[in-house]
């Protein structure tokens, strides 16, 4: 996770993202204190249900939407890392050394695929932002959009043996949604997915069977629920188990039979992250997960407590 010290919503995202909102506050430093608490709590919350996070400060100015990595990179069982070309170019520098040498030095890392040449030639793809990736049935779910590009989606598919599945979606409003991961989201036995944000009916039949094909418990979210980022969630490894984090947004906008159907197959964590949120990501987007076989524990400069 990374700590924003200078959060505010990034105005060179909002030209595509509908699940930004305008900042309302006058001192943009009491926003961005705001984010830096809100970061802090949801980092202490997650330590108490016993996931391990490493954390980084961000202290530059120019990067408003740092608090997001896992649109610039990802791990991969057998220690594989990617690292992302971006869409925004403001948002190209959110790119880190220091977290990709953290990651070789506390886990056994094989190789790191850098696709972020390939911004040059017009081809994005915003990591696990614009893929929901099923790592059980190798599966990549794609929302088309500027950040997706099906060119760029098909090489990583190649190199990390996943199988894509592309799709259009939109918004209550119909604009198309910016990212696939604030539409769905997929755990060991449950997935959430907005599936009347995915057009035509043939197109939602088919994905919902691929989800349910390896046996999964299936929510559907309305376009109400992923406005207020109910999709945005991500399963983690806790001291007794596994879990399901969100906003404390998203957990409110579920109704009761959505949420004991979660619950019937992993608690729920809620983390209140609201000034982020107006970024337009939500739980999901600021968690990177990490899924790389770990090194004996060694104390690393740079990572904050």
């Amino acid at each position: 996770m990374i700590r924003p010290h200078n959060f505010q919503p990034n105005a060179e995202t909002a030209r595509d993202n509908g699940f930004q909102t305008q900042a309302s506050y006058a001192d943009l430093s009491t926003l961005a204190q705001r984010a830096h608490d809100e970061a802090s709590t949801a980092v202490e919350v997650l330590r108490a249900a016993g996931v391990e996070v490493h954390l980084f400060e961000d202290t530059q100015a120019d990067r408003p939407d740092s608090v997001f990595p896992n649109n610039w990179f990802s791990t991969h069982p057998g220690g594989h890392v990617a690292v992302y070309p971006m869409y925004s170019k403001n948002r190209r520098t959110e790119r880190r050394q220091d977290v990709l040498e953290l990651l070789k030095q506390r886990y056994r890392v094989q190789d790191v695929i850098d696709y972020s040449g390939l911004e040059q030639d017009n081809l994005f793809l915003e990591g696990t932002g614009a893929m929901v990736l099923d790592h059980v049935e190798r599966v990549a779910y794609a929302a088309r959009s500027k950040r997706t590009s099906e060119v760029m989606l098909e090489r990583f598919c190649t190199h990390f043996n996943y199988e894509p599945v592309v799709f259009d979606a939109h918004d209550a409003k119909g604009t198309p949604i910016y990212h696939t991961n604030v539409l769905m989201c997929i755990g060991t036995d449950i997935a959430l997915i907005g599936l009347d944000t995915i057009a035509g009916a043939g197109r939602r039949a088919e994905v919902c069977d691929r989800l349910a094909s390896g046996g999964r418990d299936v929510i559907t979210l309305t376009q109400a629920q992923i406005a207020e980022f109910a999709g945005n969630a991500i399963e983690l490894q806790g001291k007794n188990g596994r879990l399901l984090a969100m906003s404390s947004r998203a957990l409110s906008a579920l109704d009761a039979g959505q949420r004991a159907r979660i619950e019937a197959h992993v608690p729920l964590l809620a983390l209140n992250i609201p000034t982020i949120e107006m970024a337009g990501g939500s739980v999901r987007c600021t968690l990177a997960g990490i899924h790389l076989s770990p090194r004996p524990v060694v104390q690393i400069q740079g990572e904050a407590a």
